[in-house]
């Protein structure tokens, strides 16, 4: 097998699908503006210095569907791709998972945005395998704000992504060859793990990083 791994927010689409989610839902008027998006912006801020409380954020990111229910969110999150996901996808991002998957690459998105907001993202770009940010039901299958087992964030990507190789019968040492495309410092662990680390879209701290150790930088937004 041959995995070509990608995260999704600012690497294959120009957003944080997480972050244009709030947004929206503010849109839709599920949320005060103003104390919404202090909150939000908070925590974006936090994730891009490697601060983030990924429990605490996923409880706040979660509370509109919570307070809504899965049907309403499910309406609305179709909405969303129509008018902001479907617009900010790129051809450039398109043809270079359709290139790997010519190749004949197993391709994954493996992202630390929850599966309700990226699940229909990873579908719209053709690829069947998702690891991302589960997120705990209670007995009637509403969301409780907590996550359900380890969340695909830093170190925990990597920990993802083994797991789904053992359930498949594979460790790291049986692949033929793996590629990583990240834009951020966030997913380092997973960028060292993999036989091809691809800096894509990169942010300041990450560009400085792959130019000091040789690896490819990609730019797919200009």
């Amino acid at each position: 097998m041959r995995l070509a791994l990608f995260d999704l927010d600012h690497t294959l689409i120009p957003l944080d699908s997480d972050h244009a989610w709030g947004e929206f839902t503010v849109r839709l008027g599920w949320r005060d503006a103003d104390a919404f998006r202090r909150a939000n912006d908070g925590y974006y801020a936090d994730y891009k210095a490697g601060t983030l409380d990924i429990h605490d954020y996923v409880r706040f990111a979660t509370g509109a569907v919570r307070e809504r229910g899965l049907a309403d969110g499910r309406r609305a999150h179709e909405r969303f791709m129509a008018e902001v996901i479907r617009p900010a996808m790129t051809e450039a991002a398109r043809a270079l998972v359709r290139q790997h998957q010519a190749a004949g690459d197993t391709v994954l998105i493996v992202t630390a945005t929850n599966a309700f907001v990226t699940r229909p993202i990873a579908q719209a770009f053709g690829v069947d395998h998702l690891i991302a940010i589960d997120l705990e039901t209670d007995p009637s299958g509403e969301l409780t704000g907590a996550i359900a087992g380890v969340p695909s964030f830093r170190e925990g990507k990597v920990a993802r992504v083994e797991q789904w190789l053992a359930d498949r019968g594979l460790r790291w040492s049986d692949l033929a060859h793996s590629t990583f495309y990240s834009d951020s410092m966030n997913d380092l662990p997973l960028l060292e793990k993999v036989d091809e680390p691809v800096a894509t879209n990169p942010d300041e701290r990450l560009a400085t990083l792959a130019k000091q150790r040789g690896w490819r930088i990609l730019n797919l937004f200009e």
